[in-house]
């Protein structure tokens, strides 16, 4: 016995109804269960599908999918540190290189020669987390819109479009700005700042604007049914 096209869409229901969200993890686990149902088949003919999804349901345990739902969300976001990391990589090797050193240097002077006007170099750290933020946000809703619009979640897209792991760094420019002092320091702690700064700047854009440019690229590699799925 096959499980038909009508129980396979039973199965999505079920996966949705047990905490499921996202489309990809719920393929798997209805491509699980349909295997595991009809090799229950095999040796027992007799047993219902609702039987037969309840013997294999059991198995998952206590809590369900949610073990298979955050291991999965492990994978993916240890995926995603590594894009972000892979596009950080590129910064410090030539020919980006030049630009970025050039950075460090030119705010490294600016930190120089405002590091008495206290307030100035606050706003900057400030302002700089709040725009991730605002950010985050923003791509949140774009996210949000696009689900509406195919009623489908994917994982891997939901992390790039604002659950990226790398959001609570964006606390510790505030944690500098706090400690700063209106007081001369040395160049080497100016020159950490200037490579602190430019980093999270790089880490900003990288999260905000590179990675989220490249999404389509990512998911289609990632999920191979993706791109016929939301032209659906």
């Amino acid at each position: 016995m096959k499980v038909t096209a009508e129980q396979i869409e039973k199965l999505y229901v079920f996966t949705r109804q047990h905490y499921v969200e996202y489309y990809d993890l719920q393929t798997e686990l209805v491509d699980h269960l349909a295997n595991a149902i009809e090799e229950q088949w095999e040796t027992n003919p007799k047993l219902t599908f609702e039987e037969a999804l309840q013997i294999e349901f059991k198995k998952f345990g206590v809590f369900g999918f949610m073990d298979v739902v955050d291991k999965r969300k492990g994978a993916l976001s240890s995926k995603y540190n590594k894009l972000v990391w892979n596009e950080l990589k590129t910064f410090f090797r030539l020919p980006k290189i030049i630009g970025t050193l050039a950075a460090i240097g030119i705010v490294f002077y600016l930190l120089k020669f405002l590091q008495q006007d206290v307030l100035i170099v606050q706003m900057t750290f400030v302002v700089l987390a709040v725009s991730f933020f605002v950010g985050i946000f923003w791509l949140s809703r774009k996210n949000k819109k696009n689900h509406k619009k195919t009623g489908k979640k994917w994982l891997l897209k939901e992390i790039i479009f604002g659950y990226g792991s790398f959001t609570g760094l964006m606390n510790l420019p505030i944690q500098i700005a706090l400690h700063i002092k209106g007081e001369n320091y040395n160049d080497w702690a100016l020159l950490l700042v200037s490579f602190l700064l430019i980093i999270m700047a790089l880490g900003e854009y990288i999260v905000l604007v590179l990675i989220p440019s490249k999404a389509e690229e990512y998911l289609r590699e990632t999920y191979p049914e993706y791109e016929l799925i939301e032209n659906m």
